[in-house]
C-alpha cells in the first residue's frame, strides 16, 4: 500500500429533464467517490478537469476543492459528492486529477480516470 494514495470511482447519469437536445444542450451528473487508500491522512486541495465532447471541443476547468469542500480524509475514509457538466453533443468524456496534501506536508496527485458521459442509446 502506498503512503499517499486516493482511489477515485465515478458513476454518471444523463439528466434528460435539464437537457435540450434541440438546442445542442446535454446535461450530465456524475457522482465521485474519493477514498484514502494510503497510509497517511490527506486533504484534497484542488481539482483539474479536462472535458471533451464528441466534436473534440476541449474545456479545462480548475479550482479549489470540490463542491465547496476540501475534505481531509483519514486512511480508509471516503468522501462522495455529485456535480454536473453540460455538453453540446450527446456524449463526451471527462478526466482529471486532484491535488492533495498529506498531513506530513507531502503533496501528491490523485488521478481521476477518464469516464464517459453519454445520452442513453447514443453509443453502441
Amino acid at each position: 500500500m502506498a503512503s499517499y494514495e486516493f482511489t477515485i470511482s465515478v458513476k454518471t447519469r444523463y439528466l434528460a429533464e435539464q437537457s435540450a437536445p434541440e438546442r445542442a444542450h446535454y446535461v450530465f451528473a456524475y457522482t465521485i467517490t474519493i477514498k484514502n487508500t494510503g497510509q497517511v491522512a490527506a486533504q484534497l486541495v484542488s481539482r483539474y478537469w479536462t472535458i471533451v465532447d464528441a466534436a473534440n471541443r476541449v474545456e479545462r476547468v480548475s479550482g479549489l476543492g470540490v463542491v465547496g469542500h476540501q475534505p481531509l480524509l483519514q486512511p480508509g475514509e471516503q468522501f462522495e459528492y455529485t456535480s454536473g457538466a453540460a455538453l453540446a453533443t450527446p456524449h463526451g468524456s471527462m478526466s482529471g486529477k486532484y491535488l492533495c496534501v498529506a498531513e506530513d506536508g507531502e503533496q501528491f496527485e490523485a488521478k481521476i480516470p477518464e469516464f464517459i458521459l453519454s445520452q442513453p442509446r447514443t453509443l453502441h
